[in-house]
């Protein structure tokens, strides 16, 4: 049976409930537009042709890095699709994420060793993957809305954690191939 809160069925989390979203790591994200709408531009001879809207999304992205430097993030292979968009994204030691003696006993995600001994507790979610694409998701829709006012997001996104260089270089090439794949992939409607 599905837990409740306010008495309302809750989907459970789909992250990985032993890792803490803040720590230093390349994380995969995908994240669709409400129910797979293509809003973001079309596909023309294997090269994605950006609407107004897949132009905000993209620099809404970019921006993404510069409005969070204490975050120290840092931007990888992205693509806008037209009804989703892929990324891969760093966070780096900071702060938020790394103190004192701890930071002797952290390590990544590329070297395959969770650097959280405990679960994740809910809580005020900031400084971590999900309060980034938090943000990016309300300036895209603050923006896209002035063009399209139904725009909307799904409300959750997809995430992978990169454990080490082969996954890394796969999903690069992945990212970078979806245009090209985009007849047989499957957010393809």
């Amino acid at each position: 049976m599905a837990d409740k809160f306010n008495n309302k069925y809750r989907i459970p989390s789909a992250r990985l409930q032993s890792w803490d979203y803040g720590n230093s790591g390349l994380y995969f994200i995908t994240i669709c537009t409400k129910n797979r709408e293509h809003y973001f531009g079309d596909i023309r001879n294997g090269k994605m042709n950006l609407s107004e809207i897949g132009d905000i999304v993209k620099s809404e992205w970019i921006k993404t890095f510069d409005m969070r430097p204490d975050m120290n993030l840092e931007m990888d292979e992205y693509v806008v699709m037209p009804n989703h968009f892929h990324a891969i994204i760093g966070i780096g030691e900071n702060r938020y994420n790394i103190t004192g003696t701890d930071a002797m006993h952290r390590r990544d995600a590329m070297h395959c060793v969770s650097t959280n001994t405990g679960t994740n507790q809910f809580g005020p979610q900031s400084k971590n993957l999900a309060s980034v694409i938090r943000g990016f998701k309300i300036g895209v829709t603050t923006n896209a809305r002035k063009i399209n006012p139904d725009f909307a997001w799904q409300s959750r996104f997809h995430d992978h954690i990169i454990r080490n260089d082969r996954a890394l270089k796969n999903i690069q090439r992945y990212i970078i191939n979806n245009p090209l794949q985009w007849k047989t992939g499957e957010f393809h409607d």
